[in-house]
């Protein structure tokens, strides 16, 4: 953990997540073109859960498992660096 101060509040590291897991789907996606798509963050207990799920396009280039997978990654790498460990 950091020494630079308090940790992070529990909203703190949700939205962080959230915003970066959605950046991530966003910029694969146009919004306008994507059916659905939903980012669920929980941090409890010092846990992060995160889920995303996407649903594009038919004729979508990028594939919706592998751009999940991306938004996991960076929600997690996102926390992370919240608490300077990134």
């Amino acid at each position: 953990m950091s020494d630079d101060g308090p940790d992070p509040t529990d909203e703190e590291v949700v939205s962080a997540a959230s915003e970066a897991a959605e950046g991530v789907v966003l910029d694969r996606y146009k919004q306008s073109e994507l059916r659905d798509f939903d980012v669920t963050v929980t941090f409890e207990e010092g846990v992060l859960d995160v889920d995303v799920y996407v649903n594009p396009p038919a004729d979508a280039d990028a594939d919706a498992d592998a751009v999940a997978e991306e938004a996991a990654r960076a929600a997690r790498d996102a926390v992370d660096d919240l608490f300077g460990e990134g």
